[in-house]
C-alpha cells in the first residue's frame, strides 16, 4: 500500500487518510476519493491530500480483519462483521475463556499492522460478552503478510469452554466456636458464585472437624449426584497432613495440589475422589470478593483440567485487592481465616 501526500488530481481512486473540510465540502477519513470529490476539493483550494492507495496483492483492512478473526475463533465464539479494520469476537455461551497465549503473542509479533487483544486467559465469561478484538492498523496489508499472521496464530486460538458441571456438593466441618450462621452465609455466597455457571448446591452436609468423620461424608458425596465437591473447613488447612487432605485420602481420593500463589487464596487445595474434583476452600472463599477460589472453581465447573503447573503459574497477577473482611492488612500480618 502506498501512503502519503499527493496532489488532489492524483488522489482519485485512493482513500482519504484523514478527514478534510474545505468550504462546503467534507471528506471523511477512509472515503474513496472520486473524480467529483477531487474536483470539489480543488475548487475549494485544496491542492494536496494525504491518501492511501492499494497495490496489487493488498487486502483491505476489513477483509483482513474478518479473515483473521475467523481463523482465531474456536468453539463457542462468534465473529462480528468488520468495520474500520476491526472485527470483534464474542462468547456464544457462558464458560471459561481458553486462549493459546503463545499463539497470540506470535501473531502480534509478526508485524505492527496486525493486532489482537483479548480478555485474560481463563476468565469466566457470559454469553454475548466481548472477549477479543482484531484490528488491522493500516487501510490494507499485503495478502502474504496476512497469511503469515494466520500461520503464526494457527486455528481455534480462542475458545470458550462451556460450563458442564451443574451439581455441587458441599461439606462444612464444624468446631464449637464456629456459628451455624457463618456456614449459612458461606453457602449463600457460594450459591451466588455458582449462578453465572447455572450450577447449584445439591447437598449441604456438616460434620465435625475430624478426618474420620469428614472422610465418611466425602465417600458418600463421591457416590452421590454431585459433580464437584467443595469442602469448607472450620479451620484453614495448614499442612498436607491436616484434616481435609487426610480425609480425602482416607476416602480413597488423592490430593493433587495444596497451596497457590494467589492472595487471598493461598491455602486452597485441589484433589479428587472417584474421578470427581474436590476443592478444599480457603477461608477467603467465605467472602464474596474475588479471590483465588473463584479462579479454580470456574475452571472446574467448565471441566477445564487444573494441574499443579496450572496453579503455580498464577503468581503473576495473583496479588489481588485487599478484602474488607480481613482483620489485618496483608502488610501488617496475615489472617488465617482469609487465606
Amino acid at each position: 500500500m502506498k501512503f502519503g501526500q499527493i496532489p488532489v488530481d492524483e488522489a482519485v481512486g485512493a482513500l482519504a487518510a484523514h478527514s478534510v473540510r474545505a468550504g462546503e465540502t467534507v471528506v471523511k477519513k477512509g472515503t474513496l476519493v472520486t473524480a467529483d470529490i477531487a474536483e470539489r476539493l480543488k475548487q475549494a483550494g485544496v491542492a494536496t491530500l494525504i491518501a492511501a492507495r492499494f497495490e496489487p496483492g493488498d487486502i483491505g483492512e476489513d477483509e483482513a480483519a474478518f479473515r483473521l478473526a475467523h481463523v482465531l475463533a474456536g468453539n463457542n465464539i462468534a465473529v462480528e462483521a468488520p468495520f474500520t479494520g476491526r472485527s470483534n469476537l464474542y462468547a456464544r455461551s457462558a464458560g471459561v475463556l481458553i486462549i493459546d497465549v503463545d499463539a497470540i503473542n506470535q501473531l502480534n509479533a509478526v508485524d505492527e499492522a496486525m493486532t489482537v487483544a483479548t480478555l485474560p486467559a481463563y476468565r469466566p465469561v457470559v454469553a454475548g460478552e466481548m472477549i477479543g478484538t482484531i484490528k488491522i492498523i493500516p487501510y490494507a496489508i499485503p495478502e502474504i503478510l496476512l497469511q503469515k499472521g494466520i500461520e503464526s496464530a494457527g486455528k481455534d486460538t480462542l475458545r470458550v469452554a462451556p460450563y458442564t458441571r451443574r451439581m455441587v456438593g458441599v461439606v462444612s466441618t464444624t468446631l464449637p466456636g464456629l456459628k451455624a450462621s457463618v456456614i449459612d452465609k458461606t453457602l449463600a455466597v457460594l450459591g451466588s458464585r455458582l449462578e453465572t455457571a447455572h450450577a447449584r448446591i445439591i447437598q449441604d452436609r456438616r460434620v465435625p472437624h475430624e478426618a474420620a468423620a469428614l472422610a465418611r461424608e466425602l465417600a458418600l458425596q463421591a457416590d452421590s449426584g454431585a459433580e464437584l465437591i467443595v469442602v469448607f473447613g472450620a479451620s484453614a488447612i495448614a499442612d498436607r497432613r491436616d484434616v481435609i487432605p487426610s480425609a480425602i485420602e482416607m476416602a480413597g481420593g488423592r490430593v493433587e495440589h495444596f497451596g497457590m500463589p494467589v492472595d487471598p487464596g493461598n491455602l486452597l487445595l485441589v484433589g479428587s475422589i472417584a474421578g470427581k474434583p474436590v476443592i478444599g476452600a480457603p477461608g477467603c472463599a467465605r467472602s464474596p470478593k474475588e479471590n483465588g477460589f473463584d479462579w479454580i472453581l470456574h475452571r472446574l465447573l467448565a471441566d477445564v483440567p487444573v494441574t499443579r503447573a496450572d496453579i503455580m503459574a498464577l503468581g503473576v497477577g495473583g496479588l489481588l485487592m485487599e478484602i474488607v473482611s480481613r482483620p489485618q492488612p496483608r502488610e501488617g500480618g496475615k489472617s488465617e481465616s482469609e487465606e
